[in-house]
C-alpha cells in the first residue's frame, strides 16, 4: 500500500526554500562586496606571490628574453574600463602571465646583456616588501624619525665603503651628508639647481644692481661630450645654456680642454657656474680626469658634481678606488646601487659636502610640515634635500643589503661581473673579424665588426630580432658600436660563452648573405 505523502508540509518546505533564496540573492545583491583581502587572506596570497617571484628567478633564463609584442599589444586584452565588482586573485594572477609577461623585456635575464645593469637581491626585495607594508612617507625626521635616521647612517656607511672624503659624511659635526635619490638623473639636476642659486646669490651679494635674470642668461653649465643626456635635460628644465666639452681619444675629458672652453666663455661674458663630470659613461664607460679638472673647478669658483650612476659601485673595491681619486675637488657626487650593487630600483646614492649650500636653494617651511624638534641642529629634514616632498622607506634595501651580503659578499659580486666581461672581451680579440672600440675597464665591452656602420646596424638588428640574447648600441665617434653589458646577478661564463656562439654564428651567415648580393 502506498504511503501516503502531507502534500501542504511538502508544498511548505518547498515554499520556504524559495523564500531563502530569495533573500540570499537579494542579500548578495544590495550588500557591499569585500573591497580589500584580510590578513589571513593576505597570508596566504602573500607567499603565493613569493612562489611566483621565486619561480620567476628561477625559469627566467627559460624565458625570452626580448618580447616580440607591438606597439599597443596590451590594450585588446583587457576590458575597457576597470570592473565594477572585485575580481579574484587567482584571476589577477592568471592575467599577470597572460597579459604582462608577454610585454616583459626580461632585464635580470642572464642573457640580458642591454643598457647597464639593475640591481636585484632577495635581501633587497624582502625589504620593499617591509618598506611597502610600513608605508611611511618620510619627508622629514617626525614623519618617521627611523625612516630619516637609517638613511643617514647608510649614507655614511656606504661613503666608507668607497672611501669618500670625510666631508661627505654626515657623521655626528660634519657640515655635509648623503641622501637617496630616485635617478642620478634627479641627482644632476637637483646639484644643478643648487649651484645655480648659490652662484645667483653670490653674485648679487656683489654686484646687487644685477638682476636675476640677467645672471640667468649669463649661466653656462659643462659636461663631456659623452655624458648622459640626463644632463642636458637638467640645463633645460634649469633653464641655462649647457656646452659639451670634447673628450680626448680615450673618451675622457682632461684639465686643458675645460680650461680652453672657460676662457672663451668668460671672455664672451658669461659665468660659468658648473661641471658636471662622468666616472663611467654610458656610452663606454671611460672616466674623466678628476685630477685635473677639480682643481680648475675650484680656481674657477665652479661647481664640480660627479656623476658615478653605474661605476661607482665598483668603488667598493680596493683595485678600482684610484678611479675615484680627485673626488676631493668635488661639491657633489652621486652613484646607483640599484644598478650595480643588489639594491632594487630606485635607490641612487647622492653626497654633498657643504648640505646648506643645497637646502637653501629648496628649504620652504609652511606650518603644516613644521615639527617641535627641527631648530635642535640633531635631525634632518630630507624634503630639503630633494625635488618631491614625498619619500619611501628607501634605506630598509640598503641596511638588509649589506647586511646580508656584508662588503666581502658584494666585492665578490662586482669582480664577478668585470671578470665576465673580459672573458667576452677576449673571445672577440680572437676573432679577427671583429674589433674592441673601447679600454675595458669594469662590466662593458664595446665592440663592433671591421666594416660600415651599417654592417655593424644589420649585425644588432640580427642579434635583437633573433631575441636570444639582448644588446643596444652606441656612437663612440663616427663609428656605430654594440655594447655588451654585463647585468644580471645569475649570469655565468656558460651564458657568455653562448652569446658569443650567437653573435659569431649570425656574423658568418650576415657576411655570406653580404658576399652574394656582391656583384
Amino acid at each position: 500500500m502506498r504511503q501516503q505523502v502531507d502534500i501542504t508540509q511538502t508544498g511548505g518546505v518547498e515554499y520556504n526554500t524559495k523564500i531563502i533564496v530569495i533573500i540570499v540573492v537579494f542579500l548578495i545583491l544590495i550588500l557591499p562586496a569585500p573591497i580589500s583581502m584580510d590578513t589571513t587572506e593576505f597570508r596566504k596570497r602573500g607567499k603565493e606571490m613569493v612562489d611566483y617571484i621565486a619561480d620567476y628567478f628561477e625559469q627566467l633564463d627559460k624565458r625570452q628574453v626580448y618580447p616580440d609584442v607591438e606597439p599597443g599589444y596590451l590594450r585588446p586584452l583587457i576590458p575597457d574600463s576597470a570592473p565594477q565588482d572585485p575580481e579574484s586573485f587567482e584571476d589577477v594572477l592568471k592575467d599577470v602571465e597572460r597579459i604582462i609577461m608577454p610585454g616583459i623585456t626580461h632585464w635580470h635575464s642572464p642573457y640580458f646583456f642591454a643598457y647597464f645593469p639593475t640591481a636585484s637581491s632577495f635581501p633587497a626585495l624582502l625589504a620593499d616588501i617591509l618598506s611597502g607594508g610600513i608605508g611611511c612617507v618620510g619627508f622629514s625626521w617626525a614623519a618617521s624619525p627611523a625612516c630619516t635616521e637609517l638613511e643617514t647612517v647608510m649614507l655614511d656607511w656606504l661613503g666608507k665603503m668607497i672611501n669618500l672624503p670625510e666631508e661627505f659624511l654626515a657623521g655626528k659635526d660634519s657640515e655635509g651628508g648623503g641622501v637617496i635619490q630616485g635617478s642620478a638623473s634627479e641627482a644632476t639636476l637637483v646639484m644643478l639647481l643648487a649651484a645655480r642659486t648659490k652662484t645667483i646669490r653670490r653674485i648679487q651679494s656683489e654686484n646687487p644692481e644685477l638682476t636675476e635674470a640677467h645672471i640667468m642668461s649669463k649661466l653656462v653649465a659643462y659636461a663631456s661630450d659623452q655624458a648622459h643626456s640626463s644632463v642636458e635635460k637638467a640645463g633645460l628644465i634649469g633653464g641655462v645654456k649647457i656646452k659639451n666639452i670634447a673628450s680626448d681619444d680615450k673618451f675622457s675629458v682632461r684639465g686643458s680642454a675645460l680650461k680652453k672652453v672657460l676662457h672663451e666663455d668668460r671672455a664672451a661674458g658669461l659665468i660659468p657656474f658648473f661641471f658636471c663630470a662622468t666616472l663611467g659613461t654610458t656610452p663606454c664607460c671611460s672616466f674623466d680626469r678628476l685630477l685635473e679638472l677639480g682643481p680648475i673647478c675650484n680656481k674657477e669658483n665652479i661647481w664640480m658634481h660627479v656623476d658615478a650612476a653605474y661605476a661607482g659601485s665598483a668603488f667598493i673595491c680596493p683595485e678600482f678606488r684610484h678611479l675615484l681619486n680627485g673626488v676631493e675637488f668635488a661639491d657633489s657626487f652621486n652613484f646607483n646601487p640599484h644598478k650595480w650593487l643588489l639594491v632594487n630600483f630606485d635607490c641612487s646614492a647622492m653626497w654633498v659636502k657643504k648640505r646648506l649650500d643645497l637646502t637653501n636653494a629648496f628649504k620652504l617651511d609652511p606650518l603644516y610640515l613644521q615639527h617641535s624638534h627641527q631648530e635642535s641642529g640633531l635631525v634632518t629634514d630630507y624634503r630639503h634635500w630633494q625635488i618631491p616632498l614625498g619619500r619611501r622607506f628607501r634605506s630598509l634595501k640598503m641596511w638588509f643589503v649589506f647586511r646580508m651580503y656584508g662588503v666581502k659578499g658584494l666585492q665578490e659580486y662586482v669582480r664577478k661581473h668585470v671578470n665576465l666581461s673580459h672573458e667576452f672581451e677576449n673571445l672577440v680579440l680572437q676573432d679577427k673579424r671583429f674589433e674592441i672600440c673601447a679600454e675595458v675597464t669594469l662590466g662593458l665591452v664595446c665592440f663592433r665588426l671591421k666594416g660600415s656602420n651599417e654592417l655593424n646596424e644589420a649585425l644588432l638588428k640580427s642579434i635583437n630580432d633573433a631575441r636570444k640574447i639582448h644588446l643596444v648600441p652606441c656612437h663612440l665617434r663616427e663609428k656605430f658600436v654594440l655594447r655588451f653589458a654585463i647585468c644580471s646577478r645569475t649570469v655565468d661564463s656558460v651564458h657568455i660563452q653562448f652569446a658569443w656562439k650567437h653573435i659569431s654564428k649570425l656574423t658568418t651567415e650576415l657576411l655570406k648573405a653580404q658576399d652574394k648580393q656582391q656583384p
